[in-house]
């Protein structure tokens, strides 16, 4: 069994739903291609294999992806992954594919350059310095974890950097954000708070935060999400459930999509494990501000709750 990263039990797939204010829900898969002899080579191989159908299927736009693919899939690939896809699902709408690159492909020292180069490739070049200075404060704790591309040609398709906060605090979070322009930095105050609750420094899992780019952003994004790993800081899913609701409730957000998704997917009490719910992530600004909630299928193992308390 290759022991892959998109789930906590490597289960090589992850489910989310998406909910914002007078919109309707939508619905992720993040999926990593497995080969049948896999390593990081033949992973990536296959996963490219299965772009070539989905891009002639689905009509793709892999402008941009070529623009940066021999930064991002070089020969020998490092680190966790190389190449991940997303797959966006709602009510009376076109499917969204993304990919996921690895900053760290070339090794944990190449991410920031990286993702220099990148931008730069893709007309964002006076964007970096922005990044850099509101979520790249803290010398070796702050680092670029995904760079992801929306594979469609629209004025809403995004380019995205992710930024993983190592034992950060809220007040980090908060000044990565204040990149953006107009975002409710209260709100985010609050639903990290909820979150955490109280949580002063997530020294487990690290916040992360992510940056859109879309048409017109030209040197700062138009979006931000901050990404919450609740599943290290509850008990269990019992827990990590209430927190949820009450995010919803703090945003003003019917929760029945989110109840209803859940229920499809869990198999167990929630009492009885922790991480089926492993992600929170408020979104500020553009594209679609709102809530999305990461669900595992837990296909190949449950985690056995903690018996204390996770947060500080």
């Amino acid at each position: 069994m290759w022991p892959s990263f998109v789930a906590d039990d490597h289960t090589p797939v992850e489910f989310s739903v998406a909910l914002g204010r007078n919109e309707r829900p939508a619905v992720r898969m993040i999926v990593e291609s497995i080969a049948e002899q896999p390593d990081r080579r033949a992973n990536l191989t296959a996963a490219l294999e299965v772009l070539d159908r989905l891009a002639e299927k689905h009509r793709l736009d892999l402008r941009r992806l070529d623009q940066v693919r021999d930064l991002f899939l070089p020969e020998d690939p490092q680190g966790a992954f190389a190449f991940w896809y997303s797959l966006i699902v709602g009510i009376d709408a076109q499917p969204v594919i993304k990919v996921y690159l690895n900053p760290e492909v070339r090794g944990p020292g190449h991410g920031t350059e990286l993702v220099r180069t990148a931008l730069d490739r893709l007309g964002l070049h006076s964007a970096f310095p922005t990044v850099a200075r509101h979520a790249l404060r803290r010398d070796g704790l702050d680092r670029f974890s995904f760079f992801a591309l929306d594979l469609k040609d629209d004025d809403r398709a995004r380019v995205k950097t992710y930024v993983s906060h190592d034992s950060a605090g809220v007040a980090d979070v908060l000044a990565a954000a204040a990149a953006v322009p107009d975002v409710d930095l209260q709100l985010l105050e609050d639903v990290a708070a909820i979150a955490g609750a109280g949580t002063s420094t997530f020294d487990r899992r690290p916040l992360m935060s992510a940056y859109n780019f879309m048409a017109g952003d030209t040197d700062r994004p138009g979006g931000y999400s901050v990404y919450i790993p609740v599943r290290d800081y509850v008990q269990d899913d019992l827990e990590a459930c209430e927190r949820v609701l009450a995010v919803m409730a703090r945003c003003g957000l019917d929760p029945a999509p989110f109840v209803l998704a859940l229920a499809s997917i869990v198999q167990r009490p929630l009492g009885e494990g922790v991480g089926l719910i492993a992600h929170i992530s408020l979104r500020l600004g553009r594209p679609r501000p709102g809530v999305t909630v990461y669900l595992s299928s837990e296909a190949y193992d449950v985690t056995p709750p903690r018996t204390t308390a996770m947060s500080l």
